[in-house]
């Protein structure tokens, strides 16, 4: 198997990928200065982390045909995506639960300032 015709369109976009997550370790440093935030400023820095660790195992496989670095840099892709998905769908659900929040906590003082009126 040819390794730079496979690891070729990747390799194109590496320096974007280790940007991705040196701005993922980034937002989670700021988001770890308040209290609340050093509960969750761990994921976008480990996840920083994983984009950095594919960008170089991508080089690796690319620069020294390893086949290796490229199962290695695809498993920590594909982890990436697993974990962006999970909290993606968390996400979700948060925001649709606000949403149903929104609009029946408004309802529910507006009944019991019309049952005390």
């Amino acid at each position: 198997m040819d390794i730079k015709s496979v690891t070729g369109s990747l390799y194109r976009v590496k320096g974007w990928i280790t940007f991705a997550g040196v701005l993922s370790i980034i937002q989670g440093a700021i988001t770890a200065i308040s209290i609340v935030g050093l509960l969750v400023a761990w994921l976008p820095i480990w996840m920083g982390v994983i984009l950095l660790k594919t960008s170089k195992a991508l080089a690796d496989a690319h620069e020294h045909e390893d086949e290796a670095a490229l199962n290695e840099a695809l498993g920590r892709l594909a982890l990436y995506f697993k974990i962006l998905g999970i909290l993606s769908l968390i996400g979700l659900v948060v925001a649709v639960l606000a949403l149903i929040a929104g609009m029946l906590v408004p309802a529910f003082f507006a009944a019991l300032q019309a049952a005390g009126s």
